[in-house]
């Protein structure tokens, strides 16, 4: 039998900092939200506002120079579905979470998500997120609307 990708303890450690993570980055606290959640060279996103993938070699700058845009917030994570093996680790989740984003007064913020992790010697580093808004059911003629633009 194969060896294990990643330990019951490791898969808990590491939803507990995404979770840890995504509070910083809701407060705003990017330095905070990179020390939790490296990136990998060529790391993916697909943000929740849309819009075309986006790549970073590094993300640490766009990142820092996001950060006044959230504040006051905090978030919790539903682990939906984990997928693993090998070297990658797939977490579906939804993120519960409110903050100041973008001036707007403090607000509920659920998302969507699926984080992908790939080991790196000891660390796990984020690979690809995909964040949407439509946590709460959307009916045809909305999602028609969303998908026209």
């Amino acid at each position: 039998m194969a060896e294990e990708a990643i330990s019951h303890e490791e898969l808990a450690e590491l939803v507990r900092r995404t979770e840890e993570a995504t509070s910083a980055f809701m407060r705003g606290d990017m330095d905070r939200y990179l020390a939790l959640t490296p990136h990998a060279r060529g790391f993916t996103l697909m943000n929740p506002f849309g819009g075309p993938p986006a790549r970073y070699e590094d993300r640490t700058e766009s990142l820092r120079a996001a950060a006044s845009y959230f504040k006051a917030g905090e978030a919790k994570l539903e682990v939906a579905e984990t997928h693993v093996w090998d070297d990658t680790v797939v977490l579906v989740m939804i993120e519960r979470q409110h903050g100041e984003v973008g001036g707007l007064p403090d607000q509920d913020w659920p998302l969507r998500v699926t984080q992908i992790y790939r080991r790196d010697g000891p660390d796990w580093l984020l690979v690809h997120r995909h964040a949407d808004p439509l946590v709460h059911a959307v009916g045809l003629e909305q999602a028609a609307a969303l998908a026209r633009g």
